[in-house]
């Protein structure tokens, strides 16, 4: 198939009619019946049946729509990219994304560090899953971003800015006196105690997903989160045990829940990605030194 087909086949299967085809991507009717034909020559079988006054796609075009739509969505990107390389960046600002669990507690602080040595430099700022900070990223809709383990993509390049462990937020009265004083809680008492585990499809709960299997340990899992902080917060109200990384874990109540190491441990590592058609401007590098001593006072 050609473009010009594609373009309007998928115009057809939004529409589910060759008039509004036509006015949706405005053309005549008889151009877009033409283009159809002619596409369904050159694939060998047809696309459309017609079945009271509408067109109702066979099995072939319900095949092949799955395929178009991802096309058009990466000539959306192609669109929002070129959009925003002929726009450029606004001087005085700076767009910064961080996931979820380092909106909290580090970039506030490093938000304040920032704003102490760049008062005139407008942030503006996103908390997003790692995957949409990435995107982002390559679609040069933002200057920096700030994830949780170690992200290859050839559009992007990264820096390690700290080293953090898995911590055991646990209510308080779970665990007792003696195993809080020493710190430390390990898989095989974890499994006695209930814990609320992180979505596998998060980096941090892949790893530990993987840790628990590998020690042969079963963990007694009564809920399943996406995000750090709701495994926090499920903590604080006595759910179970919340394994989070160290960045969430500093900002427990200790009033309500005691905080663990986890053995054997579980290493975690806080990046910053850039585009690598970006410069790496004064002020991108400057946050990121913010973001680095935010961490650093978490530690």
């Amino acid at each position: 198939m050609r473009l010009r087909h594609i373009e309007v086949f998928n115009a057809v299967m939004l529409t589910g009619s060759v008039s509004a085809a036509a006015r949706m991507i405005n053309v005549t009717q008889p151009a877009v019946s033409r283009t159809l034909q002619h596409a369904e020559v050159q694939l060998g079988f047809p696309l459309f049946q017609r079945v009271g006054g509408r067109l109702k796609p066979t099995v072939e075009a319900q095949t092949l729509y799955p395929h178009i739509e991802r096309l058009f969505a990466q000539l959306d990107e192609v669109q929002r990219l070129s959009v925003n390389l002929k726009a450029g960046r606004g001087q005085g600002a700076l767009r910064v994304l961080t996931v979820l669990a380092l909106s909290y507690e580090v970039f506030p602080r490093a938000m304040h560090l920032f704003r102490e040595k760049h008062p005139n430099v407008v942030v503006n700022h996103q908390a997003l899953h790692s995957p949409q900070i990435v995107s982002s990223l390559v679609l040069q809709e933002a200057d920096v971003g700030y994830v949780f383990s170690a992200v290859s993509h050839p559009a992007l390049t990264q820096e390690l800015l700290a080293d953090r462990r898995v911590m055991c937020v646990a209510p308080k009265g779970l665990v007792s006196a003696r195993q809080v004083k020493a710190g430390v809680i390990t898989l095989a008492q974890l499994s006695k105690l209930p814990v609320i585990a992180l979505d596998g499809q998060d980096p941090l709960g892949t790893l530990l997903a993987h840790t628990v299997r590998d020690s042969g340990a079963g963990l007694n899992e009564v809920i399943t989160v996406q995000t750090y902080h709701v495994a926090l917060a499920l903590a604080h109200h006595g759910v179970g045990v919340a394994m989070v990384e160290g960045c969430t874990a500093s900002s427990a109540d200790r009033s309500k829940v005691d905080v663990l190491a986890l053995e054997p441990a579980i290493a975690t590592s806080v990046h910053m990605l850039r585009p690598i058609a970006r410069p790496n401007s004064i002020t991108t590098r400057a946050f990121t030194r913010c973001m680095q001593q935010a961490l650093q006072q978490m530690a």
